[in-house]
């Protein structure tokens, strides 16, 4: 059996319940008694500034399940967990799930090989947040989303269905910024909007856009 399947057999002996757009599943601060296998659907992890704002960390699409740093060391949990479409998830014992991953070393090691992949990518954000401009920042996330999240299209276009809103929680920028630097990259043909949502006609072109901007 695949690692995928293992892990979808695991957690489909337990409870599914749906969660509205922006509904929370989990709260800071609030006891980690469950974890979070997502069916369908994505699932953004966040923090609030001391001035309020909210910033995404990481976004969870279906197969993740979570938040296993605080169900395997037992410790706090930080992070705000909102679903970030109408998402099914599953929810199981923290426990079980625990003794579910040291009975299967081949899901502990895939979890692993994510969570590295994960670091990698938050190092990047790192950089461009501490060095980068607007632009390259949120040339950034659309790049990320591209990737993770895109829908490609029958012309080789890929759809990502993120607002602005959303763009600035997951860069940091003021939705003012975003707006204003989304039209600069319409203006080159880098991007398209519409009202299903943000088009990259060419994710290579895109990419290469960015450059050493960091």
């Amino acid at each position: 059996m695949e690692i995928k399947e293992k892990v979808a057999a695991f957690f489909g002996h337990y409870p599914a319940q749906t969660y509205a757009k922006r509904e929370l599943l989990l709260r800071a601060e609030e006891p980690v008694r469950s974890v979070f296998y997502i069916v369908e659907g994505r699932v953004s992890q966040y923090d609030i500034t001391p001035n309020g704002s909210e910033v995404v960390v990481n976004v969870f699409k279906p197969g993740a399940f979570f938040p296993m740093s605080s169900a395997i060391n037992d410790v706090e949990n930080y992070y705000f967990f909102e679903a970030s479409v109408e998402t099914k998830v599953r929810i199981a014992p923290k426990a079980d799930a625990v003794r579910f991953l040291q009975d299967n070393p081949d899901v502990v090691f895939d979890l692993l090989a994510r969570v590295y992949r994960g670091v990698d990518g938050v190092l990047r954000r790192m950089a461009h947040l501490m060095g980068g401009s607007a632009k390259s920042r949120l040339i950034f996330e659309l790049m990320n989303a591209t990737y993770r999240f895109g829908e490609p299209r029958p012309d080789g276009s890929t759809l990502i269905t993120l607002t602005e809103s959303e763009l600035a929680r997951h860069s940091g920028l003021a939705r003012e910024t975003v707006n204003r630097t989304l039209q600069d990259l319409k203006a080159g043909c880098f991007v398209q909007i519409t009202a299903s949502g943000i088009t990259i006609p060419d994710v290579r072109k895109l990419e290469e856009s960015l450059g050493n901007d960091v």
